[in-house]
């Protein structure tokens, strides 16, 4: 073998190695890009998913809080406060009921506070949730002396979407 083609053959060798490589680096490239964009795309989703378990949870508390600070003395506002935060068939129970739980509100001069202590969501889907609630607070009466009793509640919630707003479609005292 001649020196001259042997050079050559490493001369033409070069350009094929070259472009051995360049197409191993675009795919790389591609692959990497790939990656990237999925990544992007999970991590959107779950922040999505945060942001819908923080509305849930937003409107959980909010009926809540709602449902258990009641005053004698403005019962509308206290039954409206519900009804904001309700639909379906909980909302035309709590409406039908209003009236008869005002005289015995009034009766009775019923005040009742309280608080949000925990909440989690138990269950979720794109247009309905499930929320337990664990409540804290008192109420005063006639049949109390007007003393503050303790009340702490447990809640279950089934949440429904309705038009773009988490509304309570039930609402159960669980143990």
């Amino acid at each position: 073998m001649t020196p001259g083609r042997a050079s050559e053959r490493g001369a033409a060798r070069l350009p094929v190695l070259l472009t051995v490589l360049v197409v191993v680096l675009l795919v790389a490239c591609g692959v990497g890009g790939y990656a990237a964009f999925r990544e992007h795309d999970n991590r959107a989703a779950a922040q999505a998913e945060q942001e819908r378990y923080g509305e849930v949870l937003e409107a959980a508390r909010r009926m809540a809080v709602a449902f258990v600070n009641i005053d004698y003395r403005t019962p509308e506002d206290s039954f409206e406060a519900v009804a904001d935060n309700a639909t379906g068939e909980f909302l035309e129970q709590y409406e039908g009921s209003s009236e008869s739980l005002v005289d015995l509100l009034t009766t009775n001069e019923s005040v009742m506070t309280g608080a949000v202590r925990s909440a989690a969501v138990t269950g979720l889907d794109a247009d309905s949730a499930t929320v337990i609630v664990a409540t804290n607070g008192s109420v005063s009466n006639v049949s109390s002396n007007d003393e503050q009793t303790a009340r702490d509640f447990r809640l279950r919630l089934d949440l429904l979407l309705v038009d773009g707003e988490w509304r309570t479609n039930n609402l159960e005292f669980v143990g």
